[in-house]
């Protein structure tokens, strides 16, 4: 008897609580569809969502501003990577010029003759 009655209160709660929240839901669904008054004029709920589109309208400006120059600096990195990449491989190609030319002048100087009075 015990299990039945407290099974009947279970689903008597759950019951109540599903028509709660279906009385919540229909009750903010009413609020949000747009009405019209005995003047056949649209409803503070229309005026609501036009105010609420015109205070969202500076944050989405700044917020596509801010994805431009971000963009903008993507490129730009990616401009600066090839230059970089572009210049290292300049200075190494240089660099290995340099040394194969102090190698050159160093065995050349090697090869001269030594002046008299010079000891090695």
């Amino acid at each position: 008897m015990r299990t039945m009655g407290s099974e009947a209160s279970k689903q008597s709660s759950e019951t109540s609580i599903e028509g709660g929240i279906h009385e919540v839901l229909e009750r903010a669904s009413d609020a949000l569809r747009p009405s019209e008054n005995s003047d056949g004029e649209i409803s503070d709920n229309n005026n609501f969502d036009i105010m609420l589109g015109q205070l969202s309208e500076s944050p989405r400006r700044e917020i596509e501003n801010l994805i431009g120059e971000l963009q903008t600096l993507h490129t730009k990195l990616g401009t600066d990577r090839t230059r970089i990449h572009r210049d290292i491989v300049e200075y190494a190609g240089i660099s290995q010029q340099v040394m194969q030319l102090t190698t050159i002048i160093s065995d050349s100087v090697k090869c001269l003759p030594r002046p008299p009075g010079i000891s090695r």
